[in-house]
């Protein structure tokens, strides 16, 4: 038998065909064989590494300090003193529903009254000022607004001394004047109820408010002065329950 020729491919040598590949075999299903992954995670070192958490990574792991509460109860004053001046009590009664102790916003508004931040009396003399004059208020409706905003009894009594009886009565007779210019016509009886109505929800007093009406109403016409020269005084509260037009 002839020999073999030399340099032959015997699938040994250098030019021996590659292996070829064999495919994995496909594990069936529920077959209880694990094939490893390529690359195992070290679990030791994802139990170490810290939780992260949405949102930017704070500058410096210290947490900042809570808020001081006096410098929050000084801002919050600072807050309501920007929109208007405010009371003593007013401030206070804020800074209670805001949750400020007792005793903090005592210390803030102290220091507040001592730089003239909290100023009662200036505040009572604006407040009739311009309650007075701007919207004719009585001293009674004054007197009434100011204690509901906490203001002192001798502050308000203080405040007050600007509005005389003399200045009360010609603000009277301006506030008819002005209204009965703006009311139609109608029966002498039921104008004069309207306008004394609107001086009592006013605060004028009973006699401020039918003097001033007669007054006007005489200047007006005979008619409607010999109306008011019979006004009883004594159907004043019948008169006030006219009253059409409120404090404001």
């Amino acid at each position: 038998m002839p020999g073999r020729r030399r340099g032959a491919r015997t699938g040994r040598g250098w030019d021996a065909a590659p292996p070829r590949s064999r495919k994995p075999r496909e594990q069936p299903a529920g077959s209880g064989e694990d094939i490893p992954p390529l690359w195992t995670p070290d679990e030791d070192a994802y139990a170490r590494a810290p939780a992260r958490t949405a949102g930017p990574e704070p500058a410096d792991e210290k947490a900042a300090p809570a808020k001081d509460a006096a410098q929050a109860a000084r801002d919050i004053c600072l807050q309501q003193l920007a929109v208007r001046p405010r009371t003593r009590a007013e401030l206070a009664v804020t800074l209670r529903k805001r949750g400020v102790a007792d005793s903090v916003a005592a210390e803030v508004l102290d220091r507040y009254d001592e730089v003239g931040l909290i100023d009662d009396a200036a505040f009572a003399r604006a407040w009739v000022t311009s309650r007075h004059h701007g919207k004719g208020l009585a001293r009674r409706a004054l007197a009434g607004e100011l204690r509901r905003r906490g203001v002192d009894g001798e502050l308000v009594g203080a405040a007050l001394e600007e509005v005389d009886g003399q200045t009360e009565a010609a603000t009277a007779r301006t506030l008819v004047e002005r209204r009965l210019r703006a009311m139609p016509p109608g029966p002498p009886d039921a104008v004069f109820r309207r306008l004394v109505g609107m001086l009592a929800r006013k605060g004028y007093p009973p006699g401020v408010a039918i003097g001033a009406v007669k007054d006007v109403l005489a200047a007006r016409d005979d008619e409607a002065g010999a109306f008011a020269e019979f006004v009883d005084p004594d159907a004043m509260p019948d008169l006030l329950g006219e009253a059409d037009e409120p404090i404001r």
